[in-house]
């Protein structure tokens, strides 16, 4: 899967008085490749442009400029055969709520020549047990797996999954993870958009970190995280506003700190080298500056860290 130079661009809009706002641009030249049998994983914020970008590679969203070729096809000359060998589940997926699970996999099964078995597709779901239950009586979790069953009906060469865990408890997502696991498994390429780190890390071959629209990074989540500085992070969170009484550039001068962000929140993260030394010298600032501490960790770096380090803001910024 390739696409070069893809750029979106909508229109202003006619606001107050008839004066019109300035145009937006969503994605901004972006290109990406895009291994058959890898999971890769698009990162950012909200508007960021992941969910735009995701919605061209799938055909649902015309690109203003740029080409996307999926399979060695093209959404322009190709979409009927594209959509035969393409699975989408969207961010937000509206089932109708009055069709049992059975009745609706078999709805979807009728759009595709050879669809998957429908015993095999609720067993992969672990729906089996609800075949015959309405689809307004199901739970979050439950929803989501029938969502990608939805996808999976046609068995896609390449499934898209538009954050595909975000609102799930911590068992339902582990589901989620299972589902796409076996999926690329039996040799299926996955793209996914996702602001869970975890979730990233432990699904994804590669991941493309994308901010305003621009791409800012691909590469291998483990050898992203190892070329940080440090490697290990100190995060400070003091009591009520005292976190703007520390200085950045007091931060970054402690020893072994590489790098120091403040987040929306007001936890202050410090790329470390050695984190012993690192605590130590951060205890005596923040008692210097008669700052209460509420709490004081430490952590390896993560994808998270990978984001604030290329940005200067995290993923979870709207």
């Amino acid at each position: 899967m390739v696409c070069h130079g893809l750029r979106k661009v909508y229109d202003g809009k006619l606001g107050l008085f008839r004066k019109q706002s300035p145009p937006v641009v969503a994605v901004d030249h972006l290109d990406l490749t895009i291994q058959r049998g890898e999971c890769f994983g698009l990162l950012g914020p909200n508007g960021s442009g992941k969910t735009t970008t995701v919605e061209m590679l799938e055909g649902l969203l015309s690109p203003t400029a740029g080409d996307v070729r999926l399979l060695g096809l093209g959404w322009d000359r190709d979409e009927q055969a594209l959509r035969e060998r393409v699975g989408v589940a969207l961010q937000e997926t509206h089932l109708p709520e009055k069709l049992t699970v059975e009745e609706l996999l078999t709805l979807f099964r009728s759009f595709y020549r050879r669809p998957r078995p429908l015993a095999d597709l609720l067993a992969a779901v672990e729906l089996d047990e609800k075949r015959r239950s309405w689809v307004g009586k199901l739970s979050g979790g439950q929803r989501q797996r029938l969502a990608i069953a939805c996808a999976l009906v046609g068995e896609p060469e390449v499934l898209f999954l538009d954050e595909p865990t975000t609102g799930l408890d911590p068992q339902s997502r582990r589901q989620v993870w299972g589902l796409v696991a076996a999926y690329r498994a039996r040799g299926g390429t996955a793209v996914l958009t996702t602001h869970y780190m975890e979730e990233a890390e432990r699904l994804c071959d590669r991941v493309a970190i994308v901010d305003h629209g621009k791409l800012v990074q691909v590469g291998i989540p483990a050898e992203l995280i190892a070329a940080l500085p440090g490697g290990h992070v100190v995060e400070l969170e003091l009591e009520k506003s005292a976190a703007t009484r520390l200085d950045i550039a007091e931060l970054r001068a402690l020893p072994s700190v590489s790098e120091a962000h403040l987040s929306p929140e007001g936890v202050w993260s410090l790329a470390v080298s050695e984190p012993e030394r690192a605590v130590a010298a951060a205890l005596a600032l923040v008692e210097s500056k008669h700052c209460g501490l509420a709490r004081l960790g430490t952590r390896k770096a993560s994808l998270e860290d990978v984001f604030v380090a290329l940005t200067g803001r995290h993923l979870r910024d709207s």
